[in-house]
Parts: C-alpha cells; structure tokens; sequence
C-alpha cells in the first residue's frame, strides 16, 4: 500500500514538473493546469508577503539612519555654535563673521539651522602635500648617518 502511495505521488509530482503527461485526457489535463495555477498564485502571495515584510523592515532602518542623521547635524550645529563662540572669545568680534562665513563642509553647503536639510557626506583621496625642507634646519644636537 505505501509502495502503490509512493508511486502514486512521484507520478503526480512527474506530472506537476509536466512530465509523461501523455496518458491524460483534457479533464485531467484542465485538473493539473488548475492546481498548478492555486500552486502558482501561493507562491506568488508568499513572495509578495516577503517583499512587502523586507520593505517594512528597510523602510524603519532607513528612519532609524535618517534620525541619527537629523541629531548629527543637531550635534554639528552645536560644535559650529561652540566654534563661533570661542571665536568671538578669541578674536572678539572682529573676525566673528568671517568665522562663520567660512564654516562649510566639505562638499561645499554652509551649516545652517534648518535640520531637516541632509548632510551630504562623501569619502575622497588625500591630496599630496610636497614636503620642503626649510632652508635652514634647526640643528636639535642629534645626527643620524
């Protein structure tokens, strides 16, 4: 019985991968095309389900990513805020609106108070820097041959 089960199954299974499909009229046929359809539109509501999960999920990191982003910046303008203060300390207020002029990032934008606003942050090669020796070394009384 488990044998005559057995067989039973691979030739149904045969049947499903559309193999030896000779031996069956047009009901079985229509029968077979059916159930691979529901088989079908399963598989598709379970992938559609697991996008739909990966999106949600992509979706909440990309809001955790953009708060961390927006108290950064929070933290960058207070640093700008704190540099401006010292300035205004150190130089007095001679040189206060220059600092905060030429307080810009990398890529060029000012800091400004709007948080909202993204920081663009990009990765660039170090720039080569000649080194020459002054004219005159100052002698530190160590000589190395």
């Amino acid at each position: 019985m488990l044998r005559q089960q057995l067989q039973n199954l691979q030739e149904s299974h045969r049947q499903m991968m559309g193999e030896e499909l000779s031996g069956l009229n047009v009901k079985d046929l229509q029968n077979l095309e059916n159930q691979l359809e529901m088989s079908l539109r399963s598989v598709r509501i379970k992938k559609d389900q697991l996008l739909m999960d990966e999106i949600e999920e992509l979706n909440r990191k990309r809001n955790l990513i953009h708060h961390e982003n927006v108290e950064l910046y929070k933290k960058v303008n207070l640093i700008h805020q704190e540099n401006v203060e010292l300035s205004k300390k150190v130089y007095g207020t001679r040189n206060v609106n220059d600092t905060s002029r030429n307080t810009l990032l990398t890529n060029g934008q000012g800091i400004e108070e709007d948080s909202n606003v993204p920081v663009r942050l990009q990765l660039s090669q170090p720039q080569q820097q000649s080194y020459e020796p002054p004219a005159r070394a100052t002698n530190l009384g160590l000589q190395l041959h």
